[in-house]
This record gives structure tokens, C-alpha cells and sequence, in this order.
């Protein structure tokens, strides 16, 4: 039965006739296709990644930086930067990759047909399988490792679009909301905290793309790298989620592909497009400001 009481408040079909509000008020909408016409560069790599340095995109540029440490040459690729405050997701180039208009997106040029992947855990199943590297072949641990992939796909948007969004970019602080998507977020983090009591890494004892998935949100975030809520959700009562998002981001990998597409934090953590290895110690903001 239908609450009248809704319909004082909201109308029986709801229509798209306001702006939404927020930060992202400018780029959200009920529709999806693209909005123009845009050509995507293509640079010399088997790899174009078109993405941003968030956590979704973290995962993919992690992921390569640790396959190219790991000396799969073929892992070497062009990041280019998508500018989603700009709407370059609705570009018709990108839209033929990502039909859902969300980073990051690849296309492995490596064959003699290209190959689009999209959605963050996609591209690191493919790069996983592609390479033979950080999913493990056992299928017992095969198992744990896709199990804890697909909890990160299906818990972060509870972290992101549900807390972060109502506790740091709403622009109308809801009680409510921020009460019931922080409780849901602690409740992840016991999650996290209770497997890494007894395991050193999500899916046993080796690093995985589970690791590489959980880590630039749930990492991040005990870390204080996101929405400046680590006091209020109490972060370091989670001992063993500090201990294991420490472990990885000391790895080197980790920390190069954080850099990679982003565009916030000190300009020497930015580098907004990486088409070399060398361009770590070139191309970030710092330096490309210094030389002009």
C-alpha cells in the first residue's frame, strides 16, 4: 500500500526538472549515451587507459605498475586523463568503451582486434589472467580471491556514494544518512579487520587483485587519504586493516600508481598522464610547472 504521506512531500512520477546539488551536480543525470562528439588520443602502448586517480581508478594503475615491477613489459601503458568534472566520460569515443560512462576504462591494442574492458574489477581479472600474475590458479584460493573482489564491488558503493557522498560532498548534511551509511561502513571495516586477524593478505597469504581492489578505498580511507572522516569512524581501532594498509602502501608500485591521473594532493603526487616510466621523475605537476 502506498504511503500518503510521500506524496505530500514528492510527486507520484518523479521527474528530473532541478539540479541535484553538490559537487557533482554538473555531471549526474537519469540518462545515459553520450552528450558529444570526442576523440580519444591513442598513444604507443598495448595498453590505453582513460581514467582518473580515484580508487576505482587507483586499482588499474596500481595493478599495471605492480605487473611492470614484476617485468611483464607487456604490461606497459598510456594513462590519459579523464576529466569527469568536465564530463569527458561522455565523450563518444568513451562511451563506445564504457556504455555506463564511469572510469576507469581500457583497451588492450595487443591483438589484432582491440579488446575494451570496463568496470575497475573487470579490467583486473583481464590484466590478471592476461599476465598470469596476483590471482592465484588453486581453486580454493582462486575462490577466496574472487570472493573478496566482488565484496569490494558490491560493499564500496556503500563507502562512496553512500558515506562520502552524504558526509563530504552533500551539499545538505542528512543525520540520517551520514548515521546510516557510517554504520554500515564500520560494519565493513570490522569485516576487513576480523579477516586480516587471521590472514596477512584478503585471500590468504600472497597479494592479490584483492588486495589491489580493497586497498585504495578501505586503505585510504583508515589512512585518512578520503573524506577526512578518519577520526569520526574511530580508523585505528581496526589494528589489523592499519597493519595490512601500511604493508601495501609501502610497496612501490602502490605508491607510483596512486600517482598516476591524479589531479589533487601536492603537485609532485600528480602526474595527470603517464606514458613512460620515466615520467615519475619528469612530468608530475611540480615539475612541469618548475620548467615552464
Amino acid at each position: 500500500m502506498k504511503d500518503e504521506r510521500f506524496f505530500r512531500v514528492y510527486p507520484q512520477v518523479w521527474t528530473w526538472n532541478k539540479a541535484n546539488g553538490g559537487q557533482f551536480a554538473s555531471i549526474n543525470r537519469p540518462i545515459a549515451g553520450p552528450t558529444h562528439e570526442k576523440k580519444l588520443p591513442i598513444g604507443r602502448h598495448p595498453l590505453q587507459l582513460y581514467s582518473l586517480g580515484t580508487p576505482n581508478g587507483q586499482k588499474v594503475t596500481i595493478m599495471l605498475e605492480e605487473l611492470l615491477a614484476l617485468g611483464h613489459g607487456g604490461a606497459e601503458y598510456d594513462a590519459w586523463l579523464i576529466r569527469i568534472g568536465d564530463g569527458d566520460q561522455f565523450g563518444s569515443d568513451f562511451v563506445k568503451i564504457n556504455p555506463n560512462s564511469k572510469i576507469p576504462a581500457l583497451m588492450d591494442r595487443s591483438g589484432e582486434k582491440p579488446i575494451r574492458v570496463f568496470e575497475s574489477g573487470a579490467i583486473l581479472t583481464y590484466l590478471a589472467e592476461k599476465f598470469g600474475a596476483f590471482l592465484p590458479t588453486e581453486p580454493a584460493a582462486r575462490a577466496e580471491c574472487l570472493s573478496w573482489l566482488f565484496w569490494q564491488m558490491g560493499s564500496a558503493p556503500y563507502l562512496g556514494g553512500g558515506f562520502g557522498h552524504f558526509y563530504a560532498y552533500a551539499p545538505t548534511k542528512i543525520e540520517y544518512a551520514i548515521d546510516r551509511f557510517a554504520m554500515e561502513v564500520k560494519r565493513q571495516l570490522d569485516v576487513l579487520d576480523r579477516r586480516l586477524a587471521e590472514s596477512e593478505y584478503l585471500a590468504g597469504s600472497q597479494y592479490t587483485i584483492a588486495d589491489i581492489a580493497v586497498w585504495p578505498w578501505y586503505g585510504g580511507l583508515v589512512k585518512g587519504l578520503t573524506y577526512g572522516a578518519a577520526e569520526f569512524l574511530q580508523v585505528e581501532d581496526y589494528k589489523n586493516v592499519q597493519r595490512w594498509a601500511d604493508a601495501i602502501g609501502d610497496r612501490p608500485a602502490v605508491k607510483r600508481g596512486r600517482m598516476v591521473n591524479r589531479t589533487s594532493g601536492e603537485p609532485s603526487s600528480q602526474l595527470h598522464e603517464r606514458h613512460d616510466a620515466s615520467d615519475f621523475d619528469t612530468r608530475t605537476q611540480d615539475k612541469l610547472a618548475a620548467a615552464e
